[in-house]
């Protein structure tokens, strides 16, 4: 433990941040799952509506900068293609 008081106000903030971080990336990885299980059980109502909710949390998981721009792109686009394959 560090023993300087910056340094251990620095070690709680970093704990903080960590948790929200994972907190994030849970919620996005979750929301693609749950996209990915509808396009393999081919219910295309259900897809259409969780890819809206996936896309949403991907965005805010790149605003949030847990996951870099480009990341969000490409995940965003490999959803997007999966739903136009089940028409």
């Amino acid at each position: 433990m560090p023993n300087i008081k910056s340094a251990i106000k620095r070690v709680s903030v970093i704990e903080k941040k960590t948790q929200r971080n994972n907190m994030i990336k849970s919620g996005y990885r979750t929301a693609v799952k749950k996209f990915e299980q509808a396009v393999e059980a081919g219910n295309k109502e259900e897809a259409t509506k969780l890819f809206s909710e996936a896309t949403k949390k991907v965005d805010q998981a790149c605003t949030k900068g847990v996951i870099v721009k480009n990341t969000a792109a490409r995940k965003k686009s490999n959803m997007a293609k999966k739903l136009n394959a089940m028409k």
